[in-house]
């Protein structure tokens, strides 16, 4: 699309109209972009076009719309986070990120919907409402990016912005067909996308992440080009990162540990079967497959410790007053109980001794990664237990038990696969396979070494070329 644009085989003004008509044909039914921003990208679009046409240079999006996630800065808008009281929280100036993507070229034209807060795998806002799966309007979109992925799916935008702590970049992109990069931890600048009372300063919020949503693999990195980098404000990043290349070009000089299940947080039949397939196809392109690793980082351990500091970090962030309840059941634990349940509620804000606790640990794990990537490139792996699975919203879904294969488990413990990634800083991208036999996308997320982003993406975009990508949902293919 950039470059028909750069060559004037298309206008802005064409595209950005096309891409209007479509949410107004298909986003009543999906309610995934909650701000439409019809008259700023019309205007934008003409601009762009006059600029082409003067003979400016030009940025490699220029011209190109784009979607933002509404707990992201936009200079003159609300940054609402989904919920009533943010609702006129309107903010001055745009998050790096945003500023990026306007100097490459590429038009603002929605803002797309959130859970509140941002703190679900679901996507229903008490300011916007639910957000619908393309796939299914009756099964979840995903979250906590879930407007951003429909509305990708749906073809009402090309490519977005949305962020990630829990896998809310790579959870929707699961349920919805597409693809989600989550770079590296602190490559792309996290100012902008902090809720109030936070003024957006400049500082790293530990595990969250913003990163790049759209159709492809390529199109991923393109994104990421635009937006990595350090940001001046912030002290001690005042360098440029040059990202190493992909460790290979071809298929045949991978090494991949796949992993399809794992005790903690076991997967359905049809995403051990999607894994399976990949896999065998991957051996026979060439691909060096395992499928285990003795250099694996247990997976028991590092679950357990992510969620302890993903929720003391919520905490902290957010409410932690509201917490006490919780440190009251955390304290009558027994000792040995190690569920993820328990660690979720011993994690309730943590003391800053505990945390640094948890720090060395996470910096013992941060070894293990190191010494498995120097066997392998990648890991692949689920992103999510089952396929889309029906809207809860209940204030009960906390606790909603999900059948997989027969058994059992508590709904919040999925966040096992995404924390995977989150909790050492890796990079991570979300593909989607195939289909389930009920028509739901299933995808892995393919997850690299610290800062090599560009290997994951690699492989990405090779596994599209051979294998096949993202496919519209059949209501919305035309």
């Amino acid at each position: 699309m950039a470059h028909r644009i750069a060559r004037r085989e298309l206008s802005s003004a064409e595209v950005v109209d096309a891409h209007l008509a479509r949410i107004d044909a298909m986003n009543p039914a999906l309610n995934a972009i909650v701000r439409v921003l019809a008259d700023e990208a019309r205007a934008a679009a003409v601009l762009a076009d006059r600029r082409l046409k003067a003979g400016e240079t030009v940025g490699p999006l220029h011209g190109v719309p784009f979607t933002i996630k509404e707990n992201i800065d936009m200079a003159g808008l609300p940054t609402t986070w989904g919920v009533p009281a943010l609702a006129q929280a309107v903010v001055p100036i745009d998050a790096p990120v945003v500023e990026r993507m306007r100097a490459a070229g590429a038009i603002p034209i929605g803002r797309t919907n959130l859970p509140d807060m941002g703190l679900r795998t679901h996507t229903v806002s008490s300011l916007h409402g639910l957000t619908r799966n393309p796939w299914n309007p009756n099964r979840t979109a995903g979250g906590s990016s879930g407007g951003e992925a429909a509305a990708l799916a749906s073809g009402m935008s090309p490519i977005g912005l949305g962020n990630d702590i829990g896998g809310s970049l790579r959870v929707p992109a699961f349920h919805c067909g597409i693809y989600a990069h989550k770079p590296t931890f602190a490559l792309v600048p996290s100012r902008g996308h902090t809720p109030p009372p936070f003024p957006p300063l400049p500082f790293h919020r530990d595990l969250a992440v913003i990163g790049p949503m759209a159709r492809s693999a390529l199109d991923l990195s393109l994104l990421l080009d635009v937006i990595a980098g350090p940001d001046p404000m912030e002290a001690g990043t005042a360098y440029k990162l040059a990202l190493p290349p992909s460790r290979h070009g071809a298929l045949k000089n991978f090494r991949v540990l796949v992993i399809n299940t794992d005790p903690v947080m076991p997967t359905n039949v049809v995403v051990r079967a999607a894994i399976d397939k990949l896999a065998a196809n991957l051996g026979k392109a060439g691909v060096k497959i395992d499928r285990e690793s003795p250099l694996l980082p247990d997976f028991a351990a590092s679950s357990r410790l992510y969620m302890r500091m993903l929720m003391s970090f919520l905490a902290a962030s957010f409410a932690p007053e509201s917490y006490a309840g919780a440190q009251a059941a955390a304290a009558k634990l027994a000792a040995d109980d190690m569920s993820l349940a328990a660690e979720r509620l011993r994690g309730i804000a943590l003391s800053h001794r505990d945390w640094l606790l948890a720090d060395v640990a996470r910096a013992r794990l941060r070894a293990q990664w190191r010494e498995l990537f120097k066997s392998f490139d990648a890991v692949i792996c689920p992103v999510m237990p089952t396929p889309a699975y029906p809207h809860d919203h209940s204030a009960e879904q906390e606790t909603r038990r999900i059948d997989i294969d027969g058994k059992d488990y508590v709904y919040p413990d999925q966040l096992a696969w995404p924390g995977i990634a989150t909790l050492p800083g890796l990079p991570a991208t979300a593909i989607p396979i195939g289909l389930s036999p009920e028509g739901l996308p299933v995808g892995i997320q393919i997850v690299g070494p610290w800062l090599e982003d560009r290997t994951p993406l690699e492989l990405a975009a090779l596994i599209e070329r051979e294998f096949g990508g993202f496919v519209p949902p059949p209501m919305f293919d035309d």
